[in-house]
């Protein structure tokens, strides 16, 4: 695979071109959503100004945590939260998948990563404009070289990783316009070197019960435009009752279950207006039951 197939987007975001949706629609507590967004403003207002060796800023946020929390969608909705504070009043999305850059053939690895993030990337951003740019599950290409034997993980692998962090430092200080935003649901296996040029690491939580509610609610509000009952059962004081049976999914699959429900029953796919809050609550504690069934499995395979 060529280094120019690993970029998926690559788009400009303009102050009003683009709607909230996709920022607001993730529920985290709002100090996650204030962390990266003020993190992300600082790194491009005061890199360009002052030097990396009085900052030691690299334009880098870590998001980590569980899957299914939002992470990859926090970063996506995060240059139209930057939009109006920067010049021109724009801000460019580059998301790259980094699966396509480790290959089996030696020294294949490491000269894709350096030709990705230390030339091929900045080459995109030659303009100047402030850019972010989404490295999603980045512990495929930074692997945590002090965890892993070089019988367990090839040198081409640890040399691989070698070439992100050269390419951090690198763009670190020629391209203040950068920055990256690090999504992983598995922080143990990223490389110690790596998580320190993070300016900042930042927990996206599992959603608690309050989440759980917003997310459901939200969810048959949407629906609700369509299906007018549906916004009915979204203000329902018992919805709150059915948001606790779901503690222990993830954002994600909480949303899926009202959809799960619908799907349960011919009636309620024929009209989704029939569904009950019974309905939403038995299919919420078949997937909680799923979910611990997977848990276990999980854990016993590992024993």
């Amino acid at each position: 695979m060529k280094v120019e197939e690993c970029v998926v987007v690559d788009e400009i975001v303009r102050e009003g071109e683009s709607n909230e949706v996709i920022w607001d629609a993730i529920v985290v507590p709002e100090t996650v959503k204030e962390q990266l967004r003020n993190q992300a403003l600082l790194a491009l207002t005061v890199r360009p100004v002052v030097p990396f060796v009085t900052t030691a800023l690299h334009g880098m946020v870590t998001l980590y945590g569980p899957p299914g929390t939002g992470k990859t969608t926090l970063a996506r909705g995060l240059p139209q939260q930057l939009a109006m504070y920067v010049r021109d009043r724009a801000v460019r999305l580059i998301e790259v998948n980094p699966h396509g850059l480790m290959s089996a053939e030696h020294g294949q690895s490491q000269q894709r990563v350096d030709e990705l993030l230390g030339d091929y990337l900045p080459s995109l951003a030659a303009d100047g404009m402030p850019t972010v740019v989404v490295l999603d599950e980045v512990e495929s290409m930074a692997v945590a070289r002090s965890a892993a034997s070089l019988a367990a993980n090839p040198a081409d692998v640890h040399r691989a990783t070698d070439a992100v962090l050269t390419a951090l430092d690198r763009n670190a200080q020629r391209h203040p316009h950068l920055f990256v935003v690090a999504t992983s649901n598995f922080t143990d296996a990223l490389d110690e070197a790596f998580l320190s040029r993070s300016d900042a690491a930042i927990l996206v939580p599992p959603p608690n019960q309050l989440a759980l509610l917003a997310i459901l609610r939200s969810t048959l509000v949407r629906l609700g435009e369509q299906y007018p009952t549906l916004r009915e059962l979204a203000d329902d004081a018992r919805l709150s009752t059915v948001a606790a049976r779901a503690i222990g999914l993830d954002g994600r699959r909480a949303r899926k279950t009202v959809f799960q429900a619908l799907a349960r029953r011919l009636d309620t796919v024929l009209a989704p207006g029939s569904l009950t809050l019974d309905d939403l609550a038995e299919t919420i504690d078949l997937v909680v039951a799923e979910d611990r069934a997977e848990r276990k499995g999980g854990r016993n395979a590992a024993a």
